[in-house]
């Protein structure tokens, strides 16, 4: 989605006055979907197979955004939050270290710091605890539900289930990832200890300097996460799905549909699901009345097309704090996280950042020849959780706020939208809108 129009246009946010025109195309449509990424897409197709008929609006082509260069991997194993209280520590760190892995802008902290605050509140123990057990049932369920989503497509090669690996390189860093192994089986998150020996027995390129890891076998990864969205395109639009170009400017409930007024018209249904990630807010306080604390992880890859057979599966430096992702189109390295809002440009040095944070870890370094870098926006809650709800009356569906288990998460979001949106009740639970 674009930037809404200032408040005095006559299509600011909540201006639309439906009596007044004509959508430009008849409310055939049973629901609308707002946002074509990996959620959107794959609610689109489940929504179309439930014999809804479905159109879907963004502004570029599906899979183009955030789900386009994420990491391609299926992060299970990653169920606590993305802060904990240490980040009052390193917060001098993150103002001041462009390079560093948790960066926030100082043009950003004044707008940033009421986010902060509500993430700080969310560390609470009571909290905290509703969190994990948040992530960790949807991270549960993840894994099979792609499995039979990417069944149903016939393309179940799509994704390599062969686990993934937390690797260490200082002794000093061996308590903290023993604290780690133990919180995990506390969560049951399926995980063992390799030894050094171990981990280059199955990944003889990396260096001598990791001393071990934690491997974890209920993981995988995609061998490319754009493809994997443009499967569940062609299989939704053959399932009567449509996709349409258009930014959304306003929008409202009515007695009987919602109407949106977009840069081509407007356009109304019996439903509307919110799925447009980081650009999720302004569209949700228009349709709801609520103002959601969505702010966006700007995320960084870089892609090095030259470096196959480095790697077998996805591997993350725990001192590094990145991820190295082997795919069809050659080796991703990936992670952090800059807090700079939506209106920013790009700070791609950040992304280079990344190759050099891999020298050491392989025994010969990586070739970066012809490498590209990317950027996209993660939307992110201050307590690490999704909405995935429905609200005024069933005619307004929520699925955002993934933050980096966007992928993870979005086969079975689809699910639970799918039942949101026949059952015509929300699920209890931690995902609801109303915690807001």
């Amino acid at each position: 989605m674009g930037q809404h129009p200032r408040s005095s246009d006559k299509a600011a946010v909540g201006a639309i006055d439906p009596g007044t025109e004509t959508p430009t195309r008849p409310a055939r449509e049973d629901i609308i979907v707002v946002g074509a990424g990996i959620i959107g897409v794959a609610c689109a197709l489940q929504l179309a197979r439930q014999g809804r008929r479905v159109t879907v609006l963004d502004t570029q082509g599906p899979g183009l955004g955030a789900s386009y260069g994420n990491a391609g991997h299926l992060a299970t194993e990653q169920v606590f939050p993305i802060a904990d209280l240490s980040i009052l520590k390193r917060l001098p760190a993150m103002l001041l270290d462009p390079m560093g892995p948790l960066r926030l802008d100082w043009k950003y902290l004044p707008r940033a710091l009421p986010w902060f605050a509500r993430l700080l509140l969310n560390l609470r123990p009571t909290h905290y605890q509703r969190t994990v057990a948040g992530i960790r049932a949807l991270n549960e369920a993840s894994l099979g539900a792609w499995q039979r989503l990417l069944a149903s497509l016939d393309r179940a090669e799509l994704l390599r289930e062969e686990g993934s690996l937390l690797v260490f390189e200082r002794e000093d860093s061996r308590d903290a990832l023993d604290s780690l192994h133990r919180r995990m089986q506390q969560q049951n998150v399926p995980v063992t200890y390799w030894s050094g020996e171990a981990i280059r027995k199955v990944a003889p390129q990396l260096s001598e300097r990791i001393q071990g890891g934690l491997f974890f076998p209920a993981t995988g990864h995609f061998l490319d996460p754009y493809q994997a969205v443009c499967e569940l395109v062609a299989a939704a639009e053959a399932s009567g799905v449509q996709f349409l170009k258009r930014k959304v400017l306003d929008a409202c409930v009515n007695a009987d549909r919602v109407t949106l007024s977009t840069d081509q018209g407007l356009l109304a249904a019996r439903q509307v699901l919110i799925a447009c990630g980081a650009h999720s807010a302004k569209l949700t306080a228009a349709l709801t009345g609520k103002q959601v604390p969505l702010d966006t992880e700007r995320g960084y890859h870089l892609m090095l097309p030259h470096e196959h057979q480095r790697l077998p599966f996805a591997v993350t430096s725990l001192e590094r704090k990145f991820i190295m992702t082997p795919m069809a189109g050659g080796l991703r390295l990936a992670g952090t996280v800059e807090f700079a809002g939506l209106e920013r440009p790009a700070n791609m040095a950040r992304a280079w950042q990344l190759h050099r944070l891999s020298k050491g870890l392989f025994r010969q370094d990586l070739n970066a020849q012809d490498a590209t870098p990317w950027m996209g926006f993660r939307p992110s809650l201050p307590d690490s959780l999704p909405i995935i709800d429905r609200v005024c009356d069933g005619k307004v569906l929520l699925a955002f706020g993934h933050q980096h288990l966007g992928l993870t998460q979005a086969a079975v979001t689809a699910e639970m939208v799918g039942r949101l949106s026949d059952n015509g009740v929300a699920e209890p639970g931690p995902y609801r809108l109303s915690r807001f």
